[in-house]
C-alpha cells in the first residue's frame, strides 16, 4: 500500500436535496453552454448526476413538451432557472420515476424557493398541464 487512506464514499443526499443540485448543475449547462460533466465540481450526488445528464440530454424533447403545454410562453422565453425545473418536473413526469404529485410539488418548491410565487405558479400549471395530458 502506498500510504494513502481510502476515501469513504459521499454519502447520498435526499432526493429533495439532489434535485436541487441537478438544478444548479442544469441551471450553469444552459447558461454556459459547457459539457455537463465539466461543471461537477467534487462527487455530486449520484442520483442528482444522473437527473441532469438525462435532463441534459433531452432538453430539446423537454422543451418541446413544455412548449406545447404552456401557453404563449416557449421554453426559450422562460428565464433559464424556470425552464431548467420545468425540464425536472416534465421529465420525471415522462419517465415516472416519482409518483405525477411528487414531480410536480418538488418543482414547485424549486420555483418558490430560487425563483418567485409567480414563476411556481407558472411552474405548477405547465406541468399540472402535462400530467393531465399523460392521464388522458
Amino acid at each position: 500500500m502506498s500510504g494513502e487512506t481510502a476515501r469513504p464514499a459521499a454519502k447520498p443526499l435526499g432526493r429533495r436535496h439532489a434535485r436541487r443540485q441537478a438544478l444548479f448543475l442544469l441551471y450553469q449547462w444552459d447558461l454556459t453552454g459547457q459539457p455537463l460533466a465539466s461543471l461537477f465540481e467534487g462527487d455530486p450526488d449520484e442520483f442528482a448526476a444522473r437527473l441532469a445528464t438525462a435532463v441534459s440530454e433531452r432538453a430539446p424533447a423537454l422543451d418541446e413538451r413544455v412548449t406545447g403545454a404552456s401557453e404563449g410562453w416557449p421554453a426559450d422565453r422562460l428565464g433559464t432557472l424556470e425552464r431548467n425545473i420545468l425540464r425536472i418536473g416534465a421529465y420525471e413526469l415522462e419517465e415516472e420515476t416519482v409518483p405525477a404529485e411528487v414531480a410536480i410539488n418538488e418543482a414547485v418548491l424549486l420555483a418558490k424557493r430560487y425563483a418567485t410565487d409567480e414563476a411556481a405558479r407558472l411552474v405548477n400549471g405547465i406541468l399540472g398541464h402535462l400530467s393531465s395530458e399523460r392521464a388522458a
